[in-house]
This record gives C-alpha cells, structure tokens and sequence, in this order.
C-alpha cells in the first residue's frame, strides 16, 4: 500500500494522479453542496423568508469551524506530505498526531465561545427580533453540541488525503452529506412540531457530522500501520521549524476562510438596506449557495492537487510539480464558464427552485446574473492561495487572502454600493475578482520562477 501512494506522487501519470486525488474529493465537495443547499431548500418549503436569512446568518459562524479545520487539516496536511517527499516519516507521524489533537482541544473551546457569545454574534451578523431565534436554533445545534465532530470530520480527511487515501476521504465526507440530506426531513417535517424547522435542519447536521467523525476515527484505525497516520499521545513534540511551519501555512489558510465570511457579513449588512430587507437577505443566501456550486468543485480540485505538488516540492521535482499545477488550473477555469453561462441564462428558475416568493425570487435571480461572472476569476485566486500552500509559502497566502477581501473586494463593495446602490452591490464582485486575478497572476509568476 506505502508503494502504490508513492508511485502515485511520484512517477504515474500527472493527469491520472490528479484525477485520483481530485476525482474523489470534488464528489465529497459536490455532495456536500448538495447537503448545504438541501438545508436552503428544505427551508425554503416553509416559504417563510426570516428563517432562510437566520439559517443564512448562522452559517456564516458555522463556516468558522472549517477555518479552525483548516489550520490543522491544510496547514498540518500540507507539512506531514512535505516530510513524507523529504524521506521524513518519523516527524510526518509527528505532525499527524499533533494536528488531530490540536483540532479537537479547538472545537472544544470554539463550542463554549459561541455558547456565551451567541447573541452578540447573530446580532453583529444582522439578526433581529424574526431572525435570532431561528439563529440561535441553528447554531446551538450544530456549533455548541456539534463543535467537536464538525471541525473533526472536516480535518481529519484532509490528512487523510495528503496520505494518499482521496478515496476514502472522499467517502467519509459524502457520508455525512447524504446522512444530512436524508435526516433534514424526517427532523424538519416528521419528528419536530411545525415551526422548529431551522432547529430540525441544525439537528440533522450536528448528527450527520457525529457519523462522519466515527467513520474518519475507524478509517485511521484501519490505515495507522501502513501510512503515517498512526495518531498517538506519544510520538513526542514536532520540530519547532515544522511547528512553525504548519502554521505559517494553516493560519492563512484559516484567515482565507474568515475572511470569506467577513466578506458574507458585508454582503449581508449591504443587502438588509433594500427593499422589506428580509427578501433581499434571503436571495442573498441563495445565491451564495448556487455559486458554491463551482466554487466547490475548484476546491476539490485544489485539494487534489495540494498534496501532489507538495510531495514533489519536498522532493524538488519541480517539473512534476508545475504539471500539476497547469492542469488543475485549466481544469477549474474551464468549469466555471461552464457554470457562468448556465447561471446567467437560468438565472431565474434556479432561484424559484428554492422559493415560490416572486420578489425574493426577482433579487435572487438579478444578484446571481451579476455575481455569475466573477467566477473564472475567483477561481484563479483560489489555484494561486491552495498553490501557495502546497510550497510553503503561508505568508504570501495570507497576503493574497488580505489583497482580496480586505484591500480589493471589502472597498470595491462599498463605493460601488455607495456610488450605484444595490446595482453596483451587485457588479462589484465581479469588478473586484478581475483586479485581484491580475494582481495574484503577477505574483505567482514571480514565485513560481523563483522556486524553479
């Protein structure tokens, strides 16, 4: 099994090795779409418009535990396949051991400080009084109860795929998804009373979550011996240069994510000023949803690619590792035009496949049209961030991530919407992604010969 994972990185085919690390993880991410957006949908059958915005709301917190996952899952991921190219598999093991302990003793204080913080939190998010106890619903559910299994389930499998097992991570992530699909209406509509649908749908999540983690801690079971997977109390404290660098990559790639949200929140605080502000918000959310649709598929194929350019980097097989590189970029540039045309064009029976409420239907569908072409840019962003990653250089993660949603997208958000209202709210994503492609591209050209 060791000898087939390192064929893999290193001598079979590079388009074969990325489709047998992305193929698996781009399915996990489309189903895990699939249960993001079933939660929308299966609220949306109430066609009340407050509880798709506090669902809408709450998981702007929910989507901070898949920061804190990050730090451990991409950051400690990314580092233990480094070592494991360098011939390093005693410190690997390390690594490996550190970054699922590390994860759990954080979701464990993530859960209290949203306990105690949970008012302040929807509030500063937007919340009102129709909004917060379905808010409140939702993320005591899954954040309080939920915290542990959810940032396990979400960093273990990318260790688990930086080994070389895509398959299997691929799995354990569709499992919660389709339990989650299948749970959301027996807790919304059947086993809870009219009304407590938000609380039906959180329900379903904290427990679909709870069968992924249990599938990951049998999985590790079953691959400790023949990988360095063996998660131990004992292997003794990792190199402080590796302790650095798991968080030198890590913390951008958490800060990546944050800042995604805190783009969310703006977005969210923008649109309550239009109309009866609950329509706007719940389009919004929508929306956000529809484009998580390539946004997804170009991060499985990112996450495919990350562990077979770091391996090769700690190897310094430079040529194999920019193969990878171009062909995950086409890949993901190409699907998302696929996925610009079909949103600009159907547009508006996307959205009414959510909701029946024509006005919110119209926001959705004028929203969608405008966000729609940002998406090749976007994706160039994301190839450059998880490439950055892969070679070891956090730092200029995190300065990408700041260049996007601080420096470009944050304040082309705000003039726009100052200078345009709600149509240039609209516009300014895609504004904002053209000018920070052109940026990224520049610097990754010069890191990129720079490496080689």
């Amino acid at each position: 099994m060791m000898n087939d994972k390192k064929e893999l990185f290193e001598s079979v085919n590079p388009v074969k090795a990325l489709a047998v690390m992305a193929l698996p993880t781009v399915a996990s991410q489309l189903i895990l779409l699939i249960y993001n957006i079933a939660d929308t949908w299966f609220i949306g059958r109430t066609n009340d418009p407050a509880m798709i915005g506090a669902s809408n709301l709450a998981l702007t917190v929910y989507l901070i535990t898949v920061s804190l996952a990050n730090i451990f899952g991409v950051g400690g991921g990314s580092l233990m396949v480094r070592l494991t190219g360098e011939k390093d598999p005693v410190e690997a093991q390390k690594v490996a051991s550190y970054s699922i302990i590390a994860s759990g003793i954080t979701a464990i204080g993530f859960s209290l400080i949203t306990l105690i913080f949970m008012t302040p939190l929807l509030t500063l998010l937007g919340a009102d009084d129709m909004t917060m106890p379905y808010g409140k619903q939702y993320l005591f559910t899954t954040v309080v109860l939920g915290g542990f299994p959810t940032i396990l389930s979400m960093s273990m499998p990318q260790l688990l795929r930086n080994a070389g097992y895509s398959k299997e991570a691929g799995l354990g992530v569709a499992l919660g998804s389709i339990l989650n699909v299948g749970l959301d209406p027996l807790f919304m509509f059947v086993i809870l009373p009219k009304g407590n649908e938000v609380l039906g749908a959180g329900t379903a999540t904290m427990l679909s979550n709870v069968c992924s983690f249990l599938y990951f801690v049998i999985i590790y079971r079953k691959v400790r011996n023949e990988s360095v997977l063996k998660i131990s109390f004992k292997h003794g404290k990792i190199a402080g240069e590796h302790l650095k660098s798991l968080y030198m990559v890590g913390v951008p790639a958490a800060v990546s994510i944050f800042l995604f949200d805190l783009v969310t929140i703006v977005i969210n605080k923008l649109t309550v000023g239009y109309g009866d502000h609950i329509k706007p918000l719940a389009a919004m959310g929508i929306v956000l949803k529809l484009e998580r649709i390539p946004i997804n598929t170009g991060l499985g194929i990112c996450l495919g690619m990350v562990p077979l350019i770091a391996y090769n980097f700690g190897s310094s097989d430079h040529e194999r590792m920019n193969r990878f590189s171009v062909l995950a970029r086409r890949s993901i540039i190409i699907f998302s035009m696929i996925c610009m045309t079909a949103f600009f064009f159907f547009a508006e029976p996307l959205a009414a496949a959510f909701i029946k409420d024509a006005e919110t239907v119209s926001y959705a569908a004028m929203f969608l049209k405008g966000r729609c072409l940002a998406l090749p840019f976007m994706m160039i962003s994301y190839h450059i961030v998880n490439y950055m990653n892969a070679v070891n250089k956090g730092k200029v993660s995190f300065l990408l991530a700041i260049l996007r949603h601080v420096i470009i997208l944050i304040p082309v958000m705000l003039i726009m919407n100052g200078l345009w209202g709600l149509t240039g709210l609209v516009w300014s994503q895609v504004v904002a992604d053209v000018i920070n492609a052109v940026v990224s591209m520049f610097i990754f050209v010069r890191i990129k010969n720079k490496i080689s």
